[in-house]
């Protein structure tokens, strides 16, 4: 009897283990599938025209505003700090872009205070 409880207690705690390890895997997963958010594209893509309009600047800082969604385009918004020279200035970065097809369609750039 004594040898049927340890060998009881062993199979719990090794199912026990097994399952967490499982669980663990797959809590990992949707933590790393949730990570990249819905702008990143968008970002990348302002970095990029930005780089492209200021090519000596350094972009030093980086911030999503939002998102203004219309009927056939949307546009995510951005600021970013640039660094050019002894000037530091800040970015407002405007990509306007299809809803269907995700094309760019339109890219406005305004200088503001850092």
């Amino acid at each position: 009897m004594k040898k049927l409880l340890i060998l009881l207690a062993v199979c719990f705690a090794f199912s026990m283990i097994s399952a967490f390890t499982s669980f663990n895997k797959v809590s990992s997963t949707i933590v790393q599938e949730n990570t990249i958010p819905s702008y990143a594209k968008w970002g990348k893509m302002a970095m990029e025209k930005t780089k492209e309009k200021y090519p000596n600047a350094q972009i030093t800082d980086y911030l999503h505003i939002g998102r203004d969604v219309g009927n056939s385009t949307s546009t995510e918004k951005f600021k970013l700090i640039l660094k050019e020279n002894n000037r530091e200035f800040g970015l407002f970065v405007q990509l306007k872009f299809n809803n269907e097809t995700e094309d760019l369609v339109d890219v406005n750039f305004s200088e503001t205070t850092p």
